[in-house]
């Protein structure tokens, strides 16, 4: 079950890095630049972001983690699929 886990959270780092790598591509076609690229990045890596929600979520499910300590886990494990 553990190796499910971790291939499912490589799967939506993947997909997280591909996401990050188009929002970059569709900032330069735009000629974005500053405070509006920022803005842009942002909210684009955001729209992506389910997928690596979905993986923790179902994790969080299968700890049966609820209130804070599910609060606390979703942070951390959304954090860390952003950082790979």
């Amino acid at each position: 079950m553990k190796k499910l886990i971790a291939l499912l959270l490589v799967t939506f780092s993947a997909t997280a890095v591909y996401a990050a790598d188009d929002c970059a591509a569709r900032a330069a076609e735009k000629k974005l630049a500053g405070a509006a690229k920022n803005s842009f990045m942002k909210k684009c890596t955001a729209d992506a972001a389910p997928a690596e929600n979905a993986a923790c979520a179902a994790t969080a499910k299968e700890k049966k983690l609820a209130g804070a300590a599910k609060n606390s886990f979703m942070k951390k494990c959304t954090a860390d699929a952003a950082a790979k």
